[in-house]
């Protein structure tokens, strides 16, 4: 069986890798358009104004310049004389700048003694197309024909020379050019830096501000939109805080005040509905709480040296111990060197993961599978399930605070949305990352720690 030919005869060539790399980065600098745009101009310019000043110099040419030319010519060639002579051709080209050709029945002789040169010089004489026009061509009376032009052997070189002149010139404008333009821009550079801390949760270091201009403009008003910003999160979170901190003494004496109660005939169903109500509200204050500790990164962990295997094997006993379904959580751990971590944060990603996939775990399907390995920045720790997954428009927005797949918002089927939310927190704050995906089946988080700081 043939193999299908790799393209098509008639499809377009594939530009280079390195091509389309630099039209890409062309297209996303502003720097570099603003020079081409530069370039374009200068040269359309320069063009411009030659055409314009050759078409003005060939108006005068014809008009003043031809019939002077025409005339000087006449007296050159009566001055050779009919017949030519040889010996006054040659005094003349001594004299002036000419070359002169002498071509007839009785003479042939032209000034150059370089024949070669000469011919080639003749061969390609079209300067103003005057040759053709027969301005420098004189026919004497006995048939000689005398041909004259400029001798340009002594200023040769010099275009050569003015023209590189002027080519180190326009390299020099355009590097001038790029220079101020990315001196100019800056700021924008220094914008997009203070936008991505701004995005970090960074507040304490401003946008520099260098020109009094349009760009230090929009820094300011940037700065002023963080500074906004920043004090609107500051009194959401002092506020969440402060609800939370009054919300934990209620629901303690309340518990306390159910504990309390007798555990005999109707009471004992309501009392017991009554407690678990109570340990979910404080459940909920201590993620919130937990929550705006971890918004603020590196401050909020205590980092030490952990072996991580065990670690994870801590925890997964706890958990066996706390639930019945917990017992056939299959462990896949390698020897990983010890790392620099908060244990009591990385306990409750762990565990919040294993409920996540209990969770959604069917009852006859096989058990969460923990995984733990050793890269060469950090570690890497998955908990893969056999549920069913989650829808991928879903996907993105798993690890959002409050959010969950389902409206109803029943406790059995995913709490409030603040365990993967969570999760996400402790893996920022560690400079790690996590990673949730499909796995067909099943469902799959990827946690990324890195050795430490």
């Amino acid at each position: 069986m043939a193999e299908a030919p790799l393209s098509s005869p008639t499809s377009p060539p594939q530009r280079p890798r390195w091509h389309r790399h630099a039209h890409r980065r062309f297209r996303h600098s502003l720097k570099a358009r603003l020079v081409a745009v530069f370039l374009l101009l200068a040269f359309a310019t320069t063009a411009i104004f030659i055409a314009g000043t050759q078409r003005a110099l060939s108006v005068g040419w014809r008009d003043a310049a031809k019939p002077l030319l025409a005339d000087y010519v006449d007296r050159l060639a009566q001055e050779i004389g009919s017949p030519p002579s040889q010996e006054r051709a040659r005094r003349l080209a001594e004299r002036l700048p000419l070359r002169i050709r002498i071509t007839g029945p009785e003479l042939n002789w032209q000034s150059s003694a370089d024949d070669d040169e000469e011919s080639k010089y003749w061969s390609h004489r079209d300067d103003f197309h005057l040759a053709e026009s027969g301005l420098l061509t004189r026919t004497t009376a006995d048939g000689h024909r005398i041909e004259f032009g400029l001798d340009t052997r002594a200023w040769r070189n010099r275009p050569r020379v003015v023209g590189l002149f002027t080519l180190a010139g326009l390299l020099a404008i355009t590097a001038l050019a790029f220079a101020y333009v990315r001196r100019l821009l800056r700021p924008l550079d220094d914008i997009r830096a203070g936008a991505q801390r701004f995005g970090q949760g960074a507040f304490g270091e401003a946008i520099p501000i260098r020109h009094r201009d349009e760009l230090g403009d929009l820094a300011s008003d940037v700065n002023s939109m963080a500074a906004s910003i920043h004090g609107m999160l500051e009194a959401k979170r002092a506020l969440l805080l402060a609800i939370s901190h009054e919300l934990r003494s209620p629901i303690t004496r309340a518990r306390l005040n159910t504990e309390l109660l007798h555990d005999e005939g109707e009471t004992g169903p309501r009392r017991r509905a009554l407690l678990r109500d109570l340990q979910e509200m404080a459940d909920l204050v201590t993620d919130l709480l937990e929550s705006e500790r971890l918004g603020q990164g590196h401050a909020a962990l205590h980092r030490e040296s952990v072996v991580p295997r065990a670690l994870v094997e801590e925890t997964v006993a706890a958990l066996r111990q706390q639930r019945d379904d917990a017992a056939g959580i299959r462990l896949d751990l390698a020897d990983v060197p010890p790392v620099r971590l908060d244990p009591v944060r990385v306990r409750m990603l762990l565990r919040n993961l294993l409920d996540n996939a209990l969770r959604h775990t069917p009852p006859n399907a096989p058990p969460p599978v923990v995984t733990l390995r050793s890269t060469d920045l950090g570690i890497d720790l998955r908990v893969r399930d056999s549920g069913p997954g989650v829808d991928e428009a879903t996907l993105p927005h798993l690890g959002e605070a409050f959010w969950r797949p389902d409206a109803s918002r029943e406790r059995a089927t995913g709490g409030v949305g603040l365990g993967l939310f969570l999760c996400k927190l402790v893996a920022q704050a560690h400079g790690g990352r996590l990673t949730l995906r499909n796995t067909s089946p099943g469902f799959e988080a990827i946690v990324f720690l890195p050795n430490g700081l």
